[in-house]
């Protein structure tokens, strides 16, 4: 008998030791294809520039490059990027341009990848699953079937400004749709983008994007991204450095340990929970950074010129590091933290829904992320801290702003609320499952949870219909108050020269 539960145990190590190699393998294959890509992008855009071949070889290329790559990273699961794109587009010629049928199939694809893989395969590694990249294919999906639908269903004066420029006004070709999906610069790590800015890149039409004049045409497809390019994957890897070095060195799991919660005083708790969740960000920072600098190396994601003159490189960045770990709101942070991804909740759900359209968003991003029951924890609990900080942004904020002191009191306050709040929602995100979390949340008492409710009922706030109507109506009279001023001076001036 002994020596059968020594075989169990070699056998379970065993296992564990496969998973692990495993894992480590399919992340080696990760980084190894981006910096393939990091080099194809470059050939790309020196050798198949705009002025030099055609649209169509552009996105055969890309398209080509883009699924050879994804085969290499995750063999035959690759397929299911191509399953799932041509069953969408099939929906959409057969069902003309009803958006929401490519939105319940897109989705319920992607979860049903998600939970086979979870429950079925690999529940709590973080692998670089096959999933990941059709979290980025079901965002381009949705967001083109909506784009499609604005450009072919709705009227004009429906549609807000946003939308205006999105709007797609014909359906997209085959090619054009598995390029936008599956090309080799986004299909590993994304970012997202609309569709009718990537058209714009690989037809070399900046003019769709950001020029306004043929001189500013001609000087943007010279212009040479090399610098930032540069600056982004060092970036990306020093904070790959960041996070090897660091990461083991303060466990989120620390935050449930019975010792930990019972021996150490709350604020060295707080601390660490800090410290644990912040440890957590940097592999974010450099596989998005990354990805970022693999588009611009291409070519794509050019967004203009700063006020000095000098290119910004920033269309589709996926965040903003120092805004992030500076921010003093919940809003700012998520408004710097997976930028796309926020892009893409607002002009699907946030915009379009007309009742709830936090909590809608929230479910959303939920739903869209994964299976695991610990990001739905992260995600309810994150409408009800963005309810309590919104209160205290529209009713609080006001009364720091006279005064640079005070303002500055308010920053320092609010930023260290703000880091703890987001640290407290998140672990669940890191913890995965319910056990864990809700401990996690035991050991804190619910506290925020409580505290973001009793918020949220004592500073209300006004409906968001009812905001976006007194800005409309302060606008209004803004335009009145001007032209009155400008009518009186005319008046004054006649006065004189007669």
């Amino acid at each position: 008998m002994e020596e059968s539960g020594g075989h169990v145990r070699d056998a379970a190590g065993f296992s564990h030791l496969q998973q692990v190699t495993s894992s480590v393998s399919l992340q080696v294959n990760f980084v190894v294809c981006q910096l393939c890509a990091l080099l194809s992008a470059f050939w790309f855009r020196l050798f198949l520039h705009p002025s030099k071949t055609s649209p169509v070889i552009r996105h055969v290329v890309a398209t080509l490059l883009g699924l050879y790559f994804a085969l290499f990273c995750f063999g035959w699961y690759a397929l299911h990027f191509l399953v799932q794109s041509g069953l969408t587009y099939g929906i959409m010629i057969l069902t003309g341009v009803e958006h929401m049928y490519c939105l319940l199939v897109a989705l319920s694809y992607l979860s049903l990848c998600q939970i086979t893989r979870v429950y079925v395969f690999d529940y709590g590694m973080y692998s670089a699953d096959f999933t990941g990249p059709m979290m980025v294919i079901t965002q381009k999906i949705t967001s083109l079937a909506f784009e499609i639908h604005d450009g072919m269903a709705r009227k004009e004066e429906h549609l807000t400004p946003g939308q205006k420029i999105l709007a797609i006004r014909r359906m997209p070709s085959l090619l054009e749709y598995f390029s936008y999906n599956c090309n080799f610069m986004g299909i590993l790590a994304g970012p997202t983008s609309s569709y009718n800015d990537y058209i714009a890149f690989i037809e070399g039409d900046p003019r769709l994007m950001c020029a306004v004049s043929v001189e500013e045409t001609l000087r943007t497809l010279s212009l040479c991204p090399q610098t930032e390019v540069v600056r982004k994957v060092a970036t990306s890897f020093f904070c790959l450095l960041v996070f090897l070095s660091v990461c083991k060195v303060f466990p989120v799991e620390r935050n449930i340990d019975d010792d930990f919660i019972a021996n150490v005083p709350v604020y060295a708790q707080v601390v660490y929970l800090y410290l644990s969740m912040l440890t957590t960000r940097p592999k974010y920072y450099f596989v998005w950074t990354l990805a970022d600098a693999i588009n611009n190396a291409a070519g794509f994601g050019f967004n203009g010129y700063d006020e000095d003159g000098s290119p910004r490189w920033d269309l589709i960045s996926n965040l903003r590091i120092l805004n992030i770990e500076l921010a003093t709101s919940f809003k700012v942070f998520l408004d710097n933290w997976n930028i796309q991804t926020a892009h893409w909740l607002k002009r699907v759900c946030y915009e379009r829904c007309p009742y709830h359209p936090t909590a809608a968003t929230f479910i959303l991003s939920a739903m869209w992320h994964g299976a695991y029951p610990g990001y739905y924890l992260t995600f309810l609990t994150g409408i009800v801290i963005t309810l309590a900080a919104r209160a205290v942004r529209h009713n609080v904020r006001p009364r720091f702003l006279h005064s640079p002191t005070h303002k500055l009191v308010y920053d320092v306050i609010t930023w260290a609320a703000t880091q703890i709040a987001i640290c407290y929602t998140v672990v669940p995100f890191v913890l995965l499952s319910v056990g864990p979390s809700l401990k996690f949340y035991r050991s804190w008492y619910f506290g925020l949870h409580i505290g973001c409710i009793l918020l949220a009922v004592a500073l209300p706030v006004k409906p968001r219909h009812l905001r976006l109507k007194d800005q409309q109506k302060n606008l209004l009279q803004r335009k009145v108050q001007h032209h009155l001023e400008d009518t009186a001076r005319n008046c004054s001036q006649k006065e004189k020269d007669t």
